[in-house]
């Protein structure tokens, strides 16, 4: 099990493109788990707690640079570390 004392506090807005400036890459030394209305997402690429909202990958629609369009998912968001 890992020592939760000395993993750093997950932010209430956190990007795992390391591009954007919402992006921590101390805390992604570490699982991070997201869930979105009570059900575990493993595809989020980012998130903000207090406006309750997820971004995802589409499956298929990319931008002009080759990057797939995320698309946003409202309700309950929780992190933790799992």
């Amino acid at each position: 099990m890992t020592d939760t004392k000395s993993l750093p506090p997950l932010p209430d807005r956190l990007s795992g493109n390391p591009r954007s400036p919402h992006h921590n890459a101390e805390i992604f030394e570490h699982n991070i788990g997201i869930r979105l209305n009570g059900k575990e997402r493993t595809d989020v690429e980012e998130y903000c707690i207090s406006e309750g909202w997820v971004k995802i990958p589409s499956p298929k629609a990319l931008d002009r640079r080759g990057q797939p369009l995320l698309i946003r998912l409202k309700g309950t968001v929780e992190a933790y570390y799992s």
